[in-house]
C-alpha cells in the first residue's frame, strides 16, 4: 500500500506537470503573437446586456410621479405605457421618434454556447437511453438459441460498426428522415442511438457470456424460466462487469454527438463555430468548448464510478 508521503510526492509531481503544460500553452500563444480576449467570450455564454425599450411612434414623454413612463403619440388616444424598467433614458416632456430608446431593462439570457451545451447534453442523453435499449434487445438476441435472432443481431452489429457515423447521419437525415418526415433533432438522435447501440450490443454480449454457465443452470434447476433466470441472475452480474466499457462507450457518444452539426443542429460544436465568426477569438472559444465537453464527460464518468462502487459494496 502506498504511503502518505508517497501520495503527496505524486500529487506534487502531477501539479508540476500541469503547470508546465499550462505554461507551454501560454508561451505558444506568445510565440504566435496572439492576443487573448477572454472578455469577448462571456456574452456568448451568458448575455447580461440591458434590453432597450423603444418608442412605438412619434410623441412626447410623460413621467408620472409613481415612475410610470408614458409616450403620448400625436393624434392618437392610446399612449405607450411602460410600467417596469431599470434605467430611464429620457426625461419628462422630451420629444421622441419611433424606434428611439426610452428606457432599459435588465435582461440576462443564455448565449449560444450555453444553448449549444444544453442541446449537446439533451441529444446525448436521449440517444444514450435508446442505445441502451437497442443494445439490450440485440445483445439478448446475440446469445439467443434462435438462429434468426442471432443472424439479425449479427447483421445489425456488422453493418453499423462497419460504416462511419457521419455517413449514417446523412443516410438517416436525408433518406429515412425524408421518408418518415423526421426533424433534424430526431434524425440526430436516431443516428446516434443506432450507432452506439451496435457497440453496446457487443459489450452486453461479452458481459453475459462472462457469467459462468453454472449460474443459468442453477437458476433453471430452482424452477426459473429462461427469461426469469436471465433477468434475476445473469443480467445483474453481467451489468456490473460491463460498467467500465459502457462508461467508455457513453463518453464516446457525447463526443460523437458533435457530428450532428453537419445537419444544422446547433450543438456545442456548431455554436462554437458561429461564435468564432462573431467574436474573432478562436482559441478562447475552442478551449472553452473543449472544457465544456470535458465537464460533461467527466461528470458522466464520475457518476458511473459511484454506481460501480455502490454495486461492488452490495456484493
Amino acid at each position: 500500500m502506498q504511503s502518505k508521503s508517497g501520495r503527496w510526492f505524486g500529487h506534487g509531481i502531477y501539479l508540476i506537470i500541469m503547470v508546465l503544460i499550462v505554461g507551454a500553452i501560454y508561451l505558444s500563444g506568445k510565440t504566435i503573437n496572439y492576443n487573448w480576449h477572454w472578455e469577448r467570450l462571456w456574452p456568448y455564454v451568458v448575455n447580461t446586456e440591458m434590453q432597450n425599450i423603444r418608442a412605438q411612434g412619434d410623441g412626447t414623454v410623460v413621467v408620472a410621479k409613481n415612475g410610470q413612463l408614458e409616450v403620448r403619440f400625436d393624434g392618437q388616444s392610446q399612449p405607450q405605457i411602460v410600467k417596469k424598467y431599470d434605467h430611464l433614458l429620457v426625461g419628462d416632456g422630451d420629444l421622441v421618434f419611433e424606434g428611439d430608446p426610452i428606457a432599459q431593462r435588465n435582461n440576462w439570457r443564455f448565449g449560444p454556447i450555453a444553448v449549444g451545451l444544453w442541446v449537446t447534453v439533451k441529444i446525448s442523453f436521449i440517444s444514450l437511453f435508446f442505445a441502451i435499449l437497442l443494445g439490450l434487445i440485440f445483445g439478448l438476441m446475440r446469445v439467443s438459441k434462435n438462429q434468426i435472432a442471432k443472424d439479425l443481431s449479427l447483421t445489425y452489429v456488422e453493418v453499423i460498426r462497419g460504416t462511419p457515423l457521419l455517413v449514417q447521419i446523412f443516410i438517416v437525415y436525408f433518406f429515412i428522415g425524408t421518408v418518415l418526415s423526421l426533424d433534424r433533432f430526431t434524425a440526430g438522435v436516431v443516428a446516434l442511438s443506432i450507432f452506439t447501440g451496435a457497440y453496446v450490443v457487443e459489450i452486453i454480449r461479452a458481459g453475459i457470456q462472462s457469467v459462468s454457465t453454472g449460474q443459468m443452470e442453477a437458476a433453471r434447476s430452482l424452477g426459473m424460466t429462461y427469461p426469469q433466470a436471465m433477468q434475476y441472475v445473469v443480467l445483474p452480474q453481467a451489468f456490473k462487469r460491463t460498467l467500465p466499457p459502457l462508461a467508455g462507450q457513453f463518453i464516446n457518444l457525447i463526443k460523437d454527438s458533435s457530428l450532428v452539426s453537419v445537419i444544422s443542429i446547433t450543438d456545442l460544436t456548431k455554436a462554437g463555430r458561429e461564435v468564432v465568426s462573431g467574436s474573432f477569438a478562436p482559441f478562447e472559444v475552442w478551449f472553452t468548448v473543449a472544457a465544456l465537453y470535458l465537464l460533461v464527460t467527466g461528470a458522466l464518468s464520475w457518476a458511473i464510478q459511484l454506481l460501480e462502487k455502490r454495486l461492488s459494496a452490495s456484493d
